[in-house]
């Protein structure tokens, strides 16, 4: 549907196509929009609130706080996602 696919080279040389489903495309989406918008939050932080002296660990560099503000957004993806009620009940077995 969207034209991605991924070539994968077998052991023996041979050309595999595999095709990316809607489904593995929405939960890829679903696992880098929290990245994205905390990479984007964290840029933000830096840009308008900032560190003037330069001492603060975080905020003093924009890749740092790009990268926290990712850290932060990689946090809430576990957050979001349900527990299902069969990995509990297998865990306490």
């Amino acid at each position: 549907m969207f034209g991605l696919e991924r070539v994968c080279m077998s052991s023996k040389g041979r050309n595999h196509r595999m095709e990316f489903s809607k489904s593995d495309i929405i939960t890829w989406g679903k696992r880098l929009v929290p990245v994205l918008l905390g990479a984007a939050g964290g840029y933000a932080y830096y840009h308008f609130v900032g560190c003037v002296s330069g001492t603060c660990p975080i905020t003093s560099n924009a890749w740092s706080g790009t990268a926290y503000g990712a850290l932060i957004g990689s946090f809430l993806i576990s957050w979001s996602e349900p527990r299902r009620e069969n990995d509990s009940k297998e865990r306490s077995k």
